[in-house]
């Protein structure tokens, strides 16, 4: 027989609106909380440009790295092809300014490798126009392919 003092938890789904409150417990104190999508990408950018940087910090002066969403399409946009990033030239005291968009270049890839490799990639083709030179020069793990 239950014991009466322990009160019953209610079982049952009142008015069909399913279960209440919230879906994920909050992470405990001194444990990792869970990173975002966004923010594993973020962490993955930041580690290639700081590899970038430390190479060519004498070659590539001022430039902004940056990561965005989704690109700004202007109405003439043909959907055969969606820019992965953008590279703005700086002018006078402006720094260059290089983003990469997260949504394309994740759309595209299936596991974590191929968008580690898709994202060097992209980042050093762009360094490699900024900089001028080809883009096997500016990262030796850059294929192509």
């Amino acid at each position: 027989m239950p014991d009466a003092a322990v009160p019953r938890r209610r079982t049952r789904d009142r008015r069909g609106r399913g279960p209440r409150g919230p879906g994920v417990l909050p992470a405990e104190p001194g444990t990792v909380a869970v990173r975002t999508r966004r923010q594993r990408f973020d962490d993955l950018v930041l580690d290639l440009v700081t590899e970038l940087e430390d190479r060519w910090s004498d070659r590539l002066g001022l430039v902004e790295f940056a990561v965005e969403d989704t690109p700004l399409v202007p109405d003439d946009w043909s959907p055969d092809s969606v820019p992965l990033a953008s590279l703005v030239r700086g002018s006078g005291g402006r720094p260059s300014r290089l983003v990469v968009f997260r949504r394309p270049i994740e759309h595209r890839c299936e596991t974590r490798s191929e968008l580690h490799a898709l994202v060097l990639t992209v980042l050093v083709e762009q360094v490699a126009e900024l900089l001028g030179c080809d883009p096997a020069d500016v990262d030796p793990r850059y294929d192509a392919d």
